[in-house]
């Protein structure tokens, strides 16, 4: 059984899954299709991904664009994260705010993330591993990314000094993806 929490932008839910536990360990479900398509996450997914990273490590923010826009179910599985979607769609009346929640291992919860919306994440454990299932399949030439620290998105990382790759420290501000003067378009 699931707990499908709407957050304060449209589409964007959190998902909380019924747990089993008795001597032997514990049990719960992940996924099913038949529940999340009566809570109005009617997604078919292609493809699941699994990430591990150290501390203090933040990806993101990525997306895929154009008709090759991923829709995302994200969770860990080992330590904690704090995860993050950024509303990009530029008609959308939440466009560049952001929504971000504590997954772990412990609380066993997951973030459903829209097509139209950037991912990012940090980890505030150790470590953690997360697995995530994505709407359509990784293509290379439709990745797109906005640098993680953007002034106009203004995301409230619970980390300082984040252990960056080199194409997520390079990656270009929402202005400058979008052709705006900034200002914080919030």
């Amino acid at each position: 059984m699931f707990k499908f929490s709407k957050t304060n932008i449209e589409g964007v839910v959190l998902v909380s899954s019924e747990v089993f536990k008795d001597s032997r360990g514990l049990f719960y479900e992940t996924y099913k299709k038949s529940d999340f398509f009566s809570n109005d996450i009617a997604v078919d997914f292609v493809q699941d991904n699994h990430s591990v990273s150290q501390k203090n490590v933040l990806r993101g923010l990525h997306f895929q664009e154009g008709i090759v826009a991923q829709a995302k179910l994200v969770r860990c599985i080992a330590g904690e994260i704090f995860d993050v979607a950024v509303d990009i769609r530029k008609n959308s009346p939440t466009f560049l705010k952001w929504v971000g929640f504590v997954l772990s291992a412990q609380n066993k919860n997951q973030l459903f993330i829209p097509a139209g919306f950037a991912h990012g994440l940090c980890v505030i454990s150790d470590s953690a591993e997360l697995v995530y299932k994505c709407s359509g399949e990784y293509i290379p030439e439709a990745e797109r990314g906005i640098i993680w620290n953007d002034p106009d998105i203004a995301i409230a990382w619970p980390i300082k000094d984040p252990i960056l790759s080199q194409r997520d420290a390079n990656y270009p501000t929402i202005a400058d993806y979008f052709g705006f003067n900034g200002g914080n378009k919030k």
